[in-house]
């Protein structure tokens, strides 16, 4: 009965499956039906899993997806409510923090959004840095649905202000190819070749010199926030790294030597 127990509990809590690929690639899968919610959790799972990836300098890519029908449908309100106010006030910031882990992970990101993508969970797609999705995925902005508000910074910088209010003010559905022309994702794909995919662009980005991917990452992320003159001056401590790095020497040698470069991080 204990064991029956610690079972029902784990699906009722839901689980994220962790899995390495390749040695460098991280594979999430969030398990939590119907729609991979985030309760605590999961949350305190997701938590430990994006620090230590943030301190393990092997992994050069992160892929996320969601088990089943869902991508995520972000917070768990109803576990949430049952904790009592105070409590979901916290566990609200958890999940906030948790987003802002994906953010400003060290590793770039790839969200494999599998079907439902809705309120938080959408704002967790628009945290990593690249997206693609199935022909059968949906994307709502769900927070005027419910009473809250969520991607209202994030989207905009994504698609542009005009698309971006289209789905924050109505909190409809969007479907795959309204997603892809307005470059909310980058590629479509049928849901059994999606995660194929997403590892296949991921080995692609591990496969580079992971200095040079870190710091175009970090870049790219400041550039809506930076003045050209400020930008100026970041890309050239950047790139004052980057040209005394080994990799960078290691890719001359191979273009010199018509093969491959070897990147370690040095």
């Amino acid at each position: 009965c204990a064991g029956l127990g610690i079972r029902l509990w784990r699906r009722m809590t839901g689980q994220i499956h962790q899995s390495r690929i390749d040695g460098s690639i991280v594979l999430l899968e969030l398990d939590n039906p119907p729609m991979n919610a985030l309760g605590p959790a999961m949350l305190r799972q997701a938590e430990a899993a994006l620090h230590e990836i943030e301190h393990d300098t092997s992994v050069r890519a992160l892929v996320l997806t969601g088990r089943g029908r869902a991508f995520c449908s972000g917070a768990d309100l109803k576990a949430f409510a049952a904790d009592g106010p105070e409590q979901a006030a916290r566990d609200i910031e958890h999940f906030n923090r948790v987003l802002e882990l994906v953010a400003r992970c060290r590793a770039p990101t790839i969200a494999a959004v599998n079907g439902h993508c809705l309120g938080g969970g959408f704002e967790l797609a628009l945290c990593c840095d690249l997206r693609i999705a199935s022909t059968e995925a949906k994307f709502v902005c769900a927070g005027v649905n419910v009473g809250l508000m969520a991607s209202t910074y994030r989207l905009p910088r994504l698609i542009g202000l005009s698309r971006a209010k289209a789905m924050l003010l109505t909190g409809a559905a969007h479907d795959a190819a309204t997603a892809l022309a307005w470059g909310l994702v980058t590629e479509l794909q049928t849901p059994d070749q999606l995660l194929p995919a997403a590892l296949h662009l991921a080995r692609r980005v591990a496969s580079r010199a992971p200095l040079s991917v870190e710091a175009s990452k970090r870049v790219a992320d400041r550039a809506f926030d930076l003045s050209p003159a400020e930008a100026d001056e970041l890309i050239a401590r950047e790139m004052a790294v980057l040209r005394a790095s080994h990799d960078h020497q290691e890719a001359l040698s191979a273009f010199l030597a018509k093969r491959e470069p070897v990147f370690g991080r040095r």
